[in-house]
């Protein structure tokens, strides 16, 4: 039998594999954007709306499944949510028409909604205030290893075999460890901060008591701002990974498979290494001030600034290289602990409900930027669009900071902290 204190960083493990084929599955198609543009004569608007129908349906979701999270097993929410968008995946590959594309996109989106707040709370569950900067910031190195691996899966596969081979190998992956993790894989038990009892109780609420929770997390002032700032944060994100592959095969002239690594590989890497030192940094800084879990989001947004703006602006792939790479790092330290941050200020039997509702809202803003970046690149150029939205991290890194000395002032040690 796997001791308690193993096993809780096992589950981490588990829920990264999982994570990882979450950002395989949905990057590799923006890696054969050029292939798709070129077959069925679709335009950079059209290809936009074909990211966007993921992320939203994504979002419009998102706060259904936190709620879902937080009144069944979290275990059996994030292996149905697994498979189903796997056989998704799979389907995927049979599109031959833009309709098919921007349908299966969106049910995509609606299967993998379910992941991430019933696993953010799962993570909560076993790991206490000690751990839980670290064990997220290590799942969420998943995202960046998954992105990287999907980029240029789909990019190398597409060079070769066609655009519809890498959607064939990630979904039958996927399906496969499905299967393997449902034997491996255990709710938290009755230590877990949610007990069974509390899990029937809330799965007998009405509507409006429901509606009601929302609105009691939505009381809580840096809920408001973690919000914001995440919908900020995550507007550049989707910009650089819907677009970047596309930006590096026009501009440098890369072939389809490295513009699909390059556009992910060094921006990613970066940012495991970031998440890991943001994870760190954190339990830290957590540990002498409750705000500090978001002082150091805030200090990898206005770091951020300078390698974005140079991503766009330069004409040398090395500078392209350490910008990229750079950006990464601090796109890292801020990814550590976005839902650490949130589980610092709202009630534990809502985490899920809260991650759900918070990732639906941040979402909605990434499918608007999708379209947003394409309508604008035709009047101003790919190249300007990529350089000015290094004043989105400036802006919101000083909302974030902002909000820290207004509502989370004090040391650990008050009574006031709710962290657990």
């Amino acid at each position: 039998m796997m001791k308690k204190d193993t096993y809780k960083w096992a589950v981490v493990a588990m829920l990264w594999f999982i994570c990882f084929f979450n950002y395989a599955d949905r990057q590799s198609i923006f890696s054969v954007f050029p292939l798709l543009e070129k077959e069925l004569g679709l335009t950079d608007t059209q290809l936009g709306y074909v990211a966007a129908s993921f992320m939203w349906v994504y979002a419009g979701f998102g706060w259904i499944a936190g709620m879902v999270g937080d009144r069944f097993k979290r275990k059996t929410v994030i292996l149905s949510g697994f498979l189903f968008w796997s056989v998704i995946t799979v389907l995927f590959a049979f599109s031959r028409h833009y309709w098919q594309l921007v349908t299966l996109r969106a049910v995509e989106g609606f299967g993998e909604a379910f992941y991430f707040p019933a696993a953010m709370s799962m993570i909560s569950s076993y790991h206490g205030k000690e751990t839980r900067s670290r064990a997220m910031g290590i799942h969420q190195s998943s995202v960046y290893i998954g992105t990287v691996a999907g980029g240029w899966l789909g990019g190398w596969m597409g060079q070769h075999y066609g655009w519809h081979s890498s959607f064939l190998v990630l979904g039958l992956s996927g399906i496969f460890f499905v299967f393997l993790l449902m034997f491996f894989l255990k709710e938290p038990s009755g230590n877990s901060v949610l007990s069974s009892d509390s899990r029937n109780d809330k799965q007998s609420e009405s509507l409006g008591q429901i509606l009601m929770s929302i609105v009691y997390l939505y009381k809580i002032p840096m809920v408001w701002i973690l919000t914001a700032v995440f919908v900020g944060a995550n507007f550049v994100a989707m910009i650089y990974l819907v677009w970047t592959p596309k930006f590096l095969y026009d501009k440098f002239q890369m072939s389809l498979s490295m513009a699909g690594f390059s556009a992910t590989a060094y921006l990613q890497v970066g940012s495991v290494l970031g998440v890991l030192c943001g994870g760190m940094l954190a339990d830290y800084m957590v540990r002498r001030r409750r705000g500090g879990r978001m002082m150091t989001q805030s200090l990898g947004l206005f770091c951020g600034v300078p390698f974005i703006f140079v991503v766009g602006w330069t004409l040398q792939v090395p500078v392209l290289v350490l910008a990229l790479a750079g950006f990464g790092f601090f796109k890292g330290v801020y990814d550590a602990n976005i839902w650490a941050s949130l589980h610092d200020v709202v009630p534990a039997e809502r985490r899920a409900t809260a991650v759900g509702v918070m990732n639906s809202i941040g979402w909605f803003g990434g499918g608007i930027a999708t379209v947003t970046i394409a309508a604008a690149s035709q009047r101003f150029g790919m190249s300007a669009c990529l350089s000015a939205t290094s004043m989105i991290y400036l802006l919101f890194g000083i909302l974030l900071l902002a909000g820290v000395f207004r509502f989370m002032g004090g040391r650990t040690n008050t009574q006031q902290n709710p962290i657990r």
